[in-house]
């Protein structure tokens, strides 16, 4: 390529020209640079989710296509999976292709790879079963969502594809922790930038980005106000801080935020809407060895009043005030029934329970079901997907305010429950998946998991027709 060609395409000239925001600019002229003159370097971009990262990737693919549409060459780019995330991508770069009326000498062969001419950009799976080896990125390797791609899948099967023509590398994402592909990677371009001084690594939080769009701005603080400022998917994915992979669930300032100051009430109030979590002894394991391993493990049932926000409100999630719990160790789980159903349909009359239903709680659930209505009843099956989305609905509503504790009495039940939201632990894990519970050694998580199934159940949870919005204020 000339050099007057070259410095018209770091301009932006050309039918790819976009009105991209400065900070997508910045890394876009960085890569392309690299790219067009041979210099193999590797770069890390972090841009806040839906920050326009994905935008400035496929500028640079296309870009890349028709410059090279001549030539039998390549790019590749690889996601933790191919459906949805590579798949995606590839679509976004067709409508590239469409809209600037290229379809005729464009193509997409076999599935997985976008042509123009003879110049393709070939998208694949980083899952660590796929079969990927084999190919080569002559112009640009790309990492998608660089946090959730496996390092060892990645250096096996992926950098190897860039080594025979010394091809550019870029890792895109935002944080998650310190173990992750991306944040290697980051690490590593921050120490070769203090080597020699040139730019390889590229951050632009939500605040960044909300300079140039009020619109993102906006939505990223009802976020912000919804998750709390130091939720971990908030401060990874907006404000790109990396978490430790392992430490307490909870700060002492969440621990504060979580004790409110209203009585416990031993009996529902009329015109008031309640919801209600159910952890059942034994659920999360199941089978009667594991209820022998666990003889103290207890059925955990907590009651909170629903107070709803009013319409024109930022957030719409109720807030939560628990009002009574009760707990029961030992007693199985058929002559528990009776007396949860009662409490639950005819003393209490909650408007939505969520049970654990792994396990042995699963006929429990079933049974209640029965006794409710599957309006009523929402059952839980645990894995890790779920157990994880418990645990940030949890934190979320821990630092929106929107969780009370009722005030301490010198129960059994608080000071239990105290105790478990001190002991709880968090595990951070890859794809932005997280573990949650009480190290055996410190006692059992039985009020916690109640806590994040009341929690649950409040999703969608709206208020009794005929009682309308009250205590609002």
């Amino acid at each position: 390529m000339g050099s007057d060609r070259r410095a018209a395409v770091a301009a932006g000239a050309g039918p790819w020209r976009q009105r991209l925001r400065p900070y997508q600019i910045e890394p876009g002229r960085a890569i392309l640079d690299s790219v067009l003159r041979r210099k193999g370097l590797s770069f890390s971009v972090e841009i806040a989710r839906q920050g326009g990262k994905n935008e400035l990737s496929v500028q640079l693919e296309a870009l890349l296509l028709t410059l090279n549409l001549m030539k039998n060459v390549d790019s590749v780019k690889c996601a933790p999976s191919f459906e949805p995330q590579a798949r995606i991508s590839l679509r976004r770069l067709w409508t590239r292709i469409n809209e600037a009326g290229l379809t005729a000498i464009a193509g997409i062969d076999a599935g997985h790879a976008v042509r123009i001419g003879r110049a393709r950009t070939l998208f694949m799976s980083a899952d660590p079963e796929s079969n990927v080896a084999g190919h080569t990125a002559q112009l640009l390797l790309e990492v998608d969502e660089a946090q959730d791609v496996n390092e060892e899948k990645f250096d096996r099967d992926f950098r190897p594809m860039a080594a025979a023509t010394n091809a550019t590398t870029v890792y895109y994402g935002t944080a998650w922790n310190e173990t992750t592909l991306l944040e290697r990677a980051k690490q590593r371009h921050l120490e070769l930038e203090r080597r020699d001084g040139v730019q390889r690594h590229f951050e632009y939080d939500w605040e960044t980005v909300g300079r140039y769009n009020p619109a993102y701005r906006r939505y990223v603080e009802s976020e912000r106000e919804r998750l709390g400022e130091r939720h971990p998917l908030f401060r990874t994915q907006y404000c790109l801080q990396p978490i430790a992979g392992a430490g307490r669930l909870f700060s002492p300032a969440q621990l504060a935020q979580l004790q409110g100051h209203h009585e416990r009430q031993r009996a529902p109030i009329r015109g008031e809407t309640y919801i209600a979590g159910l952890d059942l002894a034994g659920g999360a394991d199941g089978g009667p060895a594991a209820s022998r391993a666990r003889d103290r493990d207890a059925t955990v049932l907590t009651i909170a009043r629903a107070v709803y926000a009013p319409q024109h409100a930022l957030v719409q999630e109720p807030r939560l005030e628990v009002v009574e719990q009760y707990a029961w160790t030992g007693e199985p789980h058929d002559r528990l029934f009776p007396r949860l159903a009662d409490l639950l349909r005819e003393v209490w009359q909650v408007r939505r329970v969520a049970v654990d239903a792994t396990g042995l709680g699963e006929t429990i659930a079933r049974l209640l079901t029965a006794a409710l209505g599957s309006n009523v009843v929402r059952g839980v099956r645990f894995t890790s997907e779920s157990k994880s989305r418990l645990g940030y609905g949890l934190l979320a509503a821990a630092n929106g305010g929107r969780l009370k504790l009722y005030a301490g009495d010198g129960s059994l039940e608080h000071r239990h429950c105290r105790a478990e939201l001190e002991r709880a632990r968090a595990v951070y894990r890859a794809n932005q998946t997280m573990s949650f519970f009480v190290d055996k050694a410190d006692g059992h998580d039985d009020y916690l998991v109640s806590l994040a199934l009341l929690v649950e159940a409040s999703v969608d949870a709206t208020p009794r027709t005929a009682r309308g919005r009250v205590r609002d204020g």
